[in-house]
């Protein structure tokens, strides 16, 4: 029965995801593993209980990855299936951890905080132990007052609220007193805080281009020169849409195309045309590189006179597909360049005219400490270039604009998604969704957007929430040990 709830929890968190959306589940995923460890004494099988459910967790969020290492990493169906189960063993030690820990606080007063703040705790290292994806709090993306922790508590908030609710709901399971639920009645003065912000349509326009490139090319110098030309002819035809109005700038994504802005002078020139013509700035997914040669994944502004404004150099590079993590160096690398690609160092915020704007790329969308260095930093807006066709027709496409959603609700920042093959969107500074294309079309679309100056809590303070749960964890961790039997006082006879 134990090893069922841990599987039971496994599939309420996958179900709470894209594709399948069931919101609901969200606050009560983490109860029945809650329920199982709580009646287990045994730390070691604790553990064996929440690696369980990691495993089968990251198997069903994940599951693109196998297909991804088979068809662009070049292992063979079995190798990649062993490499992709080999993930999943390590990516669920985390839950195995929680699992063990959560046990010592399961008969304890505080539990229920004391289980959401060590959830937050172990769920915050996914990011600098290796692969970060979908946090707890990204279910309520569309959830009106959990969202509104967001600019304060940044995505962990909402990870706290429904693992406390999980909490909870264990312990009325568990018929443990009801003085231990206490702490949901903390959850109602949520209505307190600042409703999310108004809707409203943009007073600045971008063209966001789609070019839909194939992820298997095999690219000839006559196959470049066509696809580099077919970029600028759509971001004309994006531009000149508007009749008079230009836009502030033209974006590309990041596209699996060999874009050599600093080593192709003919691309160099065929930019400084198009920037031009187009009468605004560029902004454009490219291919870098270091004074040594080393390819870098890299964005770079160009002005409407065709002048390089800046260059930011991807600083979190994507595990497999633009370097190999120990321990599977043995696995060929899914980017075509020839060796790893080499992180960049540091934020750069790009200036169009009197503002500011920061661009992200693809999968640094998922470390929200990070994006908000962007915002503190002056932008007024954000881009996020990307590349999903990897992902194929999985439900990898909506989790990762779920993501990129909730960073917009953080710094209260308009996020203008360019991407490849999809989804190409707009999300307002609420992380609601305002438009966007559809999938596997060419396409060029008009996208509204407004520059913000204000800072949130959360973009002055980052991830303050999280290290606050992390001490609370330690602290509780320590409260939480069981005392050692004092020994009888040894008397003698004289």
């Amino acid at each position: 029965m134990a090893f069922l709830l841990a599987l039971l929890t496994a599939a309420f968190l996958v179900l709470a995801f894209p594709h399948f959306d069931f919101v609901w589940l969200a606050p009560v995923a983490l109860t029945p593993l809650l329920v199982a460890v709580a009646r287990e004494p045994r730390p070691w099988r604790r553990f064996l209980l929440g690696h369980l459910a990691g495993v089968v967790y990251w198997f069903g969020i994940c599951y693109w990855i196998e297909a991804v290492l088979a068809k662009y990493g070049g292992l063979n169906v079995p190798l990649a299936w062993l490499s992709f189960l080999l993930f999943c063993l390590i990516k669920a030690i985390h839950l195995g951890v929680f699992a063990c820990l959560a046990g010592i606080f399961m008969r304890r007063w505080w539990v229920a905080p004391g289980v959401a703040a060590l959830w937050v705790a172990i769920e915050a290292t996914h990011g600098f132990l290796g692969f970060a994806w979908l946090a707890l709090g990204n279910a309520g993306v569309n959830m009106g007052l959990p969202m509104r922790l967001a600019p304060y508590t940044g995505v962990y908030g909402l990870s706290f609220v429904f693992a406390i609710m999980g909490a909870a709901m264990a312990l009325a399971i568990l018929r443990r007193p009801r003085l231990n639920l206490m702490w949901l009645l903390a959850l109602p003065f949520l209505i307190f805080l600042p409703p999310l912000p108004d809707a409203h349509p943009g007073r600045q326009t971008a063209v966001l281009v789609q070019p839909d490139i194939s992820e298997e090319e095999q690219w000839t110098p006559q196959s470049v020169d066509r696809m580099q030309r077919g970029l600028a002819e759509l971001s004309l035809r994006g531009v000149l849409s508007g009749g008079s109005e230009r836009p502030e700038l033209v974006a590309w994504p990041e596209v699996p195309a060999p874009l050599d802005y600093d080593a192709d002078p003919r691309f160099q020139s065929l930019v400084k045309q198009l920037a031009r013509a187009a009468n605004t700035h560029l902004l454009l997914g490219v291919v870098g590189h270091t004074p040594q040669g080393a390819p870098q994944n890299t964005a770079i502004l160009v002005s409407p006179q065709g002048d390089l404004l800046s260059r930011y150099d991807k600083v979190n590079l994507v595990p497999f597909g633009e370097f190999v993590p120990w321990p599977f160096e043995w696995i060929k690398r899914i980017s075509q360049e020839t060796g790893d690609f080499v992180p960049g160092a540091r934020v750069v915020v790009s200036p169009v005219g009197n503002h500011k704007i920061g661009t992200f790329i693809c999968y640094e969308s998922v470390f929200p400490n990070f994006v908000r260095r962007f915002v503190a930093d002056g932008a007024e807006v954000l881009f996020n270039i990307s590349n999903d066709g990897y992902f194929g027709r999985s439900g990898a496409r909506q989790q990762h604009l779920a993501i990129v959603r909730m960073r917009a609700a953080e710094n209260r920042r308009w996020i203008l998604r360019a991407t490849n093959d999809g989804i190409t969107a707009t999300i307002d500074p609420a992380g609601r969704l305002r438009g966007g294309l559809p999938l596997y079309v060419q396409a060029a679309s008009r996208s509204g957007f407004t520059y913000t100056a204000d800072l949130t809590f959360y973009t002055r303070h980052g991830d303050w929430f999280a290290i606050l749960c992390a001490a609370a964890s330690v602290a509780l961790l320590v409260l939480g040990r069981p005392l050692r039997a004092r020994r009888p006082p040894v008397t003698t006879n004289c």
